[in-house]
């Protein structure tokens, strides 16, 4: 998870001046995730659609793209959102927003997934895992 934090700090600084020439300014952040839409179960070869529910914050936050880790068997996903710098940006409470992405089984045994959800009180990263078995 370093790393994801690494990475959220290197796009924050890299991205938050505007290099547009219509002076629009963002950055990027990770967000938590929710609640996941996962198979039980795989087969082997096939290909699955994985939805990751997360808290939107305001109406300046657009879903980007999912960081994703590889280790093995192991996946580390996170909803990654684009922050547009706007003075007209609205707080947003209890609004969630879903997003879908592929996941095509490749190897046999069980994956585990491990979602972000942020950090403790001790800064320690908390994950919902879940393992789903690949069956024949």
């Amino acid at each position: 998870m370093k790393k994801l934090i690494a990475l959220s700090l290197a796009l924050i600084f890299a991205m938050s001046c505007s290099i547009d020439d219509d002076n629009t300014n963002y950055s990027f952040e990770v967000l938590p995730v929710e609640s996941v839409d996962i198979p039980t179960e795989f087969t082997l070869g096939e290909t699955y659609p994985i939805t990751v529910t997360y808290l939107k914050p305001s109406s300046c936050h657009v879903f980007k793209e999912f960081y994703y880790s590889k280790n093995l068997n192991e996946r580390t996903v996170a909803p990654i959102t684009i922050v547009y710098d706007d003075k007209n940006c609205q707080t947003l409470d209890n609004v969630t927003e879903d997003a879908t992405f592929n996941f095509m089984v490749t190897s046999n045994g069980s994956y585990i997934f491990k979602f972000w959800q942020g950090e403790d009180a001790n800064g320690e990263d908390q994950y919902l895992t879940i393992e789903v078995p690949v069956v024949n």
